[in-house]
């Protein structure tokens, strides 16, 4: 117990010194949210029978407590409106496959709308157990933007607690709560809120980290500053790729799609799914095929743009990959990339080029396939190809 309260004392000076540092908060302020935060670590700690048998408290006290300094400023630096995004569509993501209306056949816009009123439900909730486990007065409402970002973290962190379940499994709760909403069961049968707000906490570490896709995939799980219009781009873009899956009859890539978001391991993923390996790995592979597809050709200029990879940034490369870009391309796609530049439509590139629209976007298609090799091998070390 005493090296609890050491380490926690140490602890919050960490987070009292960092949110000074870090945020225009009021000392009082960040003194408050610091204390918080040293009081939840404080009880899982105690709580926490894996913890007290490790014999390393101190370690896990001051991990957990960098972590929620991270998410915290993580969300103050994103600000209201764009944390509101990020968290909502981290959390859509993640729910994605569990809401769907019993023996219905829901469209793609259904189901966001019951996403919408399910996640709307379940802030509600957060807020509820912030208030608990904090011992924040029943009307305690976040006011500043450290407070709100405080808030928008501990739903994250809600969200995933891994709930124990018979048989030895767990589940994280937010899961729990989204296959209550879609089987629509009264509220009096659904999981006891105030025992799945004692269950074990675990801060997922996982990345997702695998091949050729990495721009991509930093991007779509990214937990950057990043400004209101890229970070409404990343929503637009997940919700027209998830759209773009389903039309083509590709609900088990969308629901792959969804649990990767989460940043799940291949074993969670493939027990989740009830996949082996084998299939798993097929199904990886046909994402892929289809995200390539949406990357290149559906989309590409709305991908091309959120990746910061659009004409106006060269494609997204550096200016030796752009020189070797020049170096490995023809004259006629020299020419396209330059009336791409301009502005001008396939239809008037094809007329200046003699050539069919088809064929211009063919063509297109390949030069920005070669573009996304340079990246990814200098993004990523490796050769990967894209046409695995």
């Amino acid at each position: 117990m005493g090296e609890i309260c050491q380490v926690g004392e140490e602890n919050l000076k960490l987070l009292l010194d960092e949110f000074q540092q870090s945020t225009r908060a009021s000392k009082q302020n960040c003194q408050s949210v610091a204390e918080r935060i040293k009081q939840e670590v404080e009880r899982i700690c105690i709580e926490s029978k894996r913890i007290q048998a490790s014999g390393e408290i101190s370690k896990w006290a001051k991990n957990l407590a960098q972590h929620r300094l991270r998410q915290c400023l993580h969300y103050y630096k994103l600000g209201s409106r764009e944390g509101r995004i990020h968290l909502h569509s981290s959390l859509s993501a993640i729910v994605y496959r569990y809401i769907t209306p019993p023996q219905i056949q829901s469209s793609y816009q259904a189901r966001l709308n019951l996403i919408e009123d399910f996640l709307q439900q379940f802030y509600l909730e957060a807020l509820n157990a912030f208030r608990r486990e904090t011992e924040l007065p029943i009307m305690y409402t976040p006011h500043t933007l450290l407070e709100l970002a405080e808030y928008m973290a501990f739903t994250e962190r809600y969200g995933k607690r891994r709930i124990p379940l018979s048989g030895g499994r767990s589940q994280q709760l937010i899961i729990l709560r989204a296959q209550t909403f879609s089987h629509q069961q009264p509220k009096e049968t659904s999981v006891d809120i105030d025992q799945a707000a004692e269950g074990t906490t675990t801060d997922s570490d996982k990345t997702w980290n695998d091949g050729s896709m990495q721009q991509v995939r930093e991007a779509m799980a990214a937990q950057q500053d990043t400004g209101d219009d890229i970070g409404s781009l990343r929503l637009v873009v997940i919700e027209e790729l998830m759209a773009y899956l389903e039309e083509r009859g590709q609900q088990d890539c969308a629901d792959y799609f969804a649990l990767r978001l989460q940043d799940l391991s291949t074993g969670e993923i493939e027990s989740i799914l009830g996949l082996t390996p084998r299939q798993r790995d097929y199904l990886q592979q046909r994402f892929k095929y289809h995200l390539l597809k949406f990357a290149m050709g559906h989309r590409w200029e709305l991908v091309h743009q959120w990746l910061e990879a659009d004409l106006e940034h060269n494609l997204g490369l550096t200016p030796t990959e752009w020189a070797a870009l020049h170096e490995q391309i023809d004259a006629e796609q020299k020419s396209l990339l330059d009336l791409k530049h301009q502005g001008l439509s396939d239809e008037a590139i094809a007329k200046t080029l003699g050539r069919k629209v088809n064929q211009v976007k063919k063509k297109w298609h390949k030069l920005l396939e070669l573009a996304w090799e340079l990246r990814n091998h200098s993004n990523s070390g490796a050769s990967a190809s894209t046409d695995e």
